[in-house]
């Protein structure tokens, strides 16, 4: 009884000191923490670990114990268009792109499915990570059908917006776009890129869009952390 009473008052005390600190700021060390809150290293560690749970904390190893980053807000609404995708950065940060991958295959049934084109078509297919204020957010799979970006290069998805880039360099103006939301987990793959433990809530975006012509141009999966995204909407309620 006596240890559940101390690690109830070292987790009020921890979260005493994250309200006060910044988002991704670190904690004390761990020998800090015991010193200060008069508990033993295993309950510190239980009162740590709750917290961890909840998403208060993350442990980065080798670097410690922080603060949780502040979320990542896309507000959702029907007529919201492709200015409001969820690829466009919607929250105030520094927002950053980095190619993980990048080639020109063919398309496999399930893409060109996805496309509108032929098994055969030649695709750019890129994997890129996605990172705001320094802090890794998502993986998207960005698919694109290559006769519509030639000469597009793997550096050229980390310079700014793609949507500017491609009405910019190839006249395409992206005008609307086919979005579905669903909850998953990351594998071992995404989660060293995004730092997360293997098998973290995260939400998969899948999103089909299309440029003023009615035509399809991209087709991306992307993967967010469920701990760092939060999607918002305003419902208009009909009376009775």
């Amino acid at each position: 009884m006596r240890s559940a009473v101390k690690r109830t008052r070292a987790r009020e005390a921890i979260l005493t000191m994250v309200a006060a600190a910044g988002a991704g700021d670190a904690l004390p060390s761990e020998h800090e923490l015991c010193e200060t809150l008069g508990v033993s290293r295993p309950t510190l560690r239980a009162a740590v670990d709750e917290l961890v749970d909840e998403g208060v904390l993350i442990r980065r190893p080798g670097r410690g114990t922080f603060t949780a980053p502040s979320k990542v807000a896309q507000p959702l609404a029907p007529t919201a268009g492709v200015a409001n995708s969820f690829r466009v950065p919607l929250s105030e940060g520094v927002w950053e792109s980095r190619t993980l991958g990048f080639e020109r295959a063919s398309a496999d049934a399930r893409l060109a499915r996805a496309l509108g084109v032929s098994p055969s078509e030649l695709l750019v297919k890129v994997e890129r990570l996605r990172i705001v204020n320094g802090a890794p957010l998502a993986i998207e799979r960005i698919h694109v059908p290559d006769k519509y970006v030639p000469g597009i290069t793997g550096d050229d998805f980390q310079r700014g917006s793609f949507y500017q880039l491609l009405h910019s360099r190839y006249g395409i103006t992206m005008a609307r776009a086919a979005q579905s939301i669903e909850a998953t987990v990351t594998d071992e793959h995404e989660s060293g890129h995004l730092e997360v433990p293997p098998y973290s809530p995260a939400l998969l975006f899948d999103v089909t869009t299309r440029d003023s012509r009615d035509v399809i141009i991209e087709y991306t999966r992307a993967v967010y952390r469920g701990d760092r995204y939060r999607i918002d909407s305003d419902l208009v309620l009909a009376p009775g």
